[in-house]
């Protein structure tokens, strides 16, 4: 089992199918993972040090080396995959879509709306993964810390998801969506028992100036 690799990044390409693949060469051997187009983003220029948590997973005998840049992510990674019928693409498509806190709150309130924003996630399929993985990653995060770090808005589960999913249907992807929800959670002006509209009007402003 290779936990993870320490090397410089010497290339990244991406494929059909969003399939982003880094290069990484370690002590003068090239490594193929493929990896989230998020972690893509974050990576250094070429040639410079970068460690990467790895996932080894053999099928039909052609052996696949997934690429992750923190232990929670690759390990929320297998817990994706071990949902029937959940594969690898997907569970990075999930990975792609949203923040770490983000999914993982998803998955275990049942925001089936939210997750189906990744591509090739119905939604029977996300379903089966709250289903099957909420009382898990309930637990799960408050052992990794990501309870604490959670972008949280100080919304009930409800309001947050009728915010959440008016502003998908305006045309802004999960990923913005986070983004400005906890951009506006900070905001003291703006507090739990403000209503819904006036939440999305925030939200709208910080996206807008973005």
């Amino acid at each position: 089992m290779i936990s993870y690799l320490k090397g410089t990044v010497a290339g990244i390409q991406k494929s059909g199918g969003n399939r982003v693949i880094l290069t990484l060469e370690v002590n003068f051997c090239g490594y193929d993972l493929q990896i989230p187009a998020r972690l893509a983003d974050q990576l250094p220029a070429s040639g410079e040090p970068v460690q990467v948590f790895t996932h080894l997973q053999i099928r039909e005998e052609q052996p696949m080396l997934y690429g992750f840049g923190s232990l929670a992510q690759r390990d929320l990674f297998r817990h994706l995959i071990s949902v029937s019928g959940i594969g690898a693409s997907s569970a990075i498509a999930l990975l792609d879509t949203l923040e770490l806190p983000d999914l993982v709150q998803a998955i275990v309130t049942g925001n089936i709306q939210l997750l189906i924003q990744a591509p090739g996630v119905g939604g029977k399929t996300a379903e089966r993964i709250s289903l099957e993985l909420k009382k898990k990653l309930a637990e799960w995060r408050n052992t990794t810390g990501l309870a604490a770090t959670a972008s949280t808005t100080p919304l009930s589960p409800a309001v947050l998801e009728e915010v959440q999913m008016t502003l998908l249907a305006l045309g802004y992807t999960a990923s913005e969506v986070s983004q400005a929800l906890q951009s506006v959670s900070q905001n003291a002006g703006l507090s739990k028992n403000a209503n819904t509209e006036d939440w999305i009007r925030q939200a709208i402003a910080y996206l807008s100036t973005e």
